[in-house]
């Protein structure tokens, strides 16, 4: 997985990677250009009694519900007063789902005997025979990610992260989630189209009052668990559901554009929002395809990863051509209509803050450092992340910060490929402000407004499973996850799976594409695509370059540290700064 980043971290040398940059009179590059050992470990310690606090506190007030309520100190479940209160129901299934959700966080952080403990409560309280009706996509990602990669760390004869075994240990957690997996597969039923239902009652399958529409990320964000899955238990049933969703939404694909709506209908196979983008529902998508590929080795899914992301880059990116270069805006991924590429909505949300992370994973470092800086100074400005952010008014649009991780899961990726201190200094600033702002007597909350800093009751899993467990890797550079990271890849939530030939050379059979994925898709059946019509870039056919993966990277020709002390050069991290109305971190 980390391919790209030991590429890169070799051409770093012996050079201590956290004082690279010492000796200038760029006030930027001063600011940035260090970061000392004794204040790494000093954060390291930080981020680990944070952890701490958040868990002992949800253990000791909410334990067995799924989540803390952290202003009032109690449990929080489904909302059975308000079957349609999406919001919590859609999450929370009545499973410790914050427990569950914190198994691997525990491993990172070498605690061997929370760990034993935790995955005792999890066999002693979670079952998955309940009246409860709950997303496909958060039971995947929390529940089956998280119990699978507990089942693997456990079984681990490399002890990888350190020796988990536990006495008696008969592969429970791996029946878990095959129960919680055969549950969900009721969401295949009674689709025409073979893309899930969004929602299962646990006990019931289907919903009596489902809806037939769904997000293109809430269907398309199966792959990786579906087909670990699979390959453990060696029944092909799961990897090949998780497949033909992405087949079918690749055949739906614009033919003028080569994009993908958002919402789709299940049944008709047409779309229902048309509005195109890198953030809610469809982030994890495009980063499932790049994913699987890396787990499983089949091309389809690297070459449906390349061909969207040019198509990506093609209609959604504005600004300047080069990150480091020219005098036009700074680069901007921005929401479009599938149609015809026009710009949809001047606003880009939270989740779209993960993507640099997907971009150094398929080596296109350039693009991700500029992604990343445009969130960096959005949290300054505000000292949190907006779900969304409007950037033709400079001004939050939805306002709450729910503790989510994307933001530093791509500061966490980029100091891996760069070994650059200024990643540090942006880990640091995201702690202190966690510290600071949601910080309660029992828990960190949900910021209700980033600009009050006022608060809600709710501390969401994946602020244990992700946010904190990024931070966390940020800084302990001697963690087992850093110094084997060519031998781990992590899902969506967070949790890690072993890149191991056990998985990637199964013998199941898995579905293939059933022709060349460049194929013609069937007019007014699903897509709108037609051999000819559209080359394997999305633009006019016979480009023989467009062939070339590398050909969309944004690569420099010379190492980074070589060429500029910042990965953002000062000038464009200036830039940025005063056209958001953001302080300098200098006096």
């Amino acid at each position: 997985m980390f391919f790209i980043l030991i590429f890169v971290t070799c051409l770093l040398g012996t050079v201590s990677t956290n004082r690279l940059f010492l000796g200038t009179f760029d006030p930027w590059e001063k600011w940035y250009g260090s970061f000392s050992e004794s204040e790494r470990i000093k954060m390291v310690d930080m981020i680990r009694q944070m952890f701490g606090f958040a868990y002992d506190n949800y253990m000791r007030w909410a334990m067995p519900f799924d989540e803390l309520d952290p202003l009032n100190c109690r449990g929080r479940g489904p909302d059975y007063a308000d079957r349609k209160n999406i919001n919590i129901n859609d999450v929370l299934g009545d499973y410790s789902l914050t427990l569950v959700d914190s198994l691997t966080t525990l491993a990172v952080m070498g605690n061997v005997t929370e760990f034993r403990r935790a995955v005792g409560l999890v066999l002693e309280h979670v079952n998955f025979n309940k009246d409860n009706t709950v997303q496909v996509f958060e039971a995947n990602i929390r529940v089956i990610g998280a119990l699978l990669s507990a089942h693997l760390i456990i079984v681990d004869q490399n002890a990888l992260l350190g020796d988990f075994r536990i006495a008696g240990y008969n592969d429970e957690l791996l029946s878990l989630a095959h129960d919680l997996a055969n549950r969900l597969m009721s969401a295949f039923e009674e689709t025409n189209t073979g893309i899930p239902h969004p929602r299962v009652n646990l006990m019931h399958g289907i919903p009596f009052d489902t809806v037939n529409e769904t997000c293109v990320a809430g269907a398309g964000t199966l792959l990786v668990e579906f087909g670990v899955l699979s390959r453990l238990l060696n029944d092909p049933t799961f990897e090949n559901a998780a497949r033909r969703v992405n087949e079918v939404l690749w055949k739906s694909r614009n033919c003028r554009t080569g994009l993908l709506g958002n919402v789709i209908d299940i049944q008709t196979g047409e779309w229902v929002v048309t509005t195109s983008g890198l953030g809610a529902g469809m982030d994890s998508f495009y980063e499932y395809l790049l994913k699987g590929y890396l787990l499983f080795g089949q091309e389809s899914d690297f070459e449906m990863f390349t061909i969207f992301y040019s198509t990506i880059k093609q209609h959604m990116r504005k600004g300047r051509k080069y990150c480091n270069y020219g005098s036009e805006n700074h680069p901007l991924y921005v929401n479009v209509f599938m149609n015809d590429g026009s710009v949809s909505y001047r606003w880009i949300d939270s989740l779209q803050a993960s993507f640099p992370a997907v971009q150094v994973l398929y080596g296109d470092l350039e693009e991700a450092i500029c992604m990343h800086a445009l969130y960096y100074t959005i949290w300054r400005k505000y000292n949190a992340l907006p779900e969304r952010f409007n950037w033709h008014y400079k001004v939050a649009e939805i306002a709450f910060y729910p503790l989510r991780p994307e933001f530093i899961e791509s500061t966490y990726f980029l100091y891996l490929a760069t070994k650059n201190p200024f990643y540090l200094h942006v880990g640091k600033e995201v702690a202190e402000s966690l510290e600071k702002y949601t910080k309660t007597k029992c828990g960190y909350a949900t910021i209700h407004d980033v600009a009050d800093k006022s608060l809600e009751d709710r501390m969401e899993s994946f602020f244990l499973s992700e946010t904190i467990k990024y931070l966390y890797l940020l800084f302990d550079v001697d963690n087992p996850v850093n110094r084997r990271g060519d031998q781990f890849l992590f899902t969506t939530e967070g949790h890690l799976f072993p890149l191991s030939a056990e998985i990637r050379f199964s013998d199941i059979e898995v579905r293939v594409p059933e022709s060349s994925i460049y194929g013609h898709c069937v007019e007014g059946e699903l897509a709108v695509c037609q051999r000819g019509d559209l080359s394997p870039d999305g633009v006019a056919d016979g480009d023989q370059s467009a062939m070339d993966p590398f050909r969309l990277l944004s690569c420099p020709s010379r190492a980074l540290f070589r060429r500029h002390i910042l990965p953002l050069r000062s000038v464009y991290l200036q830039s940025l700064h005063d056209s958001l109305d953001v302080e300098y971190p200098f006096s």
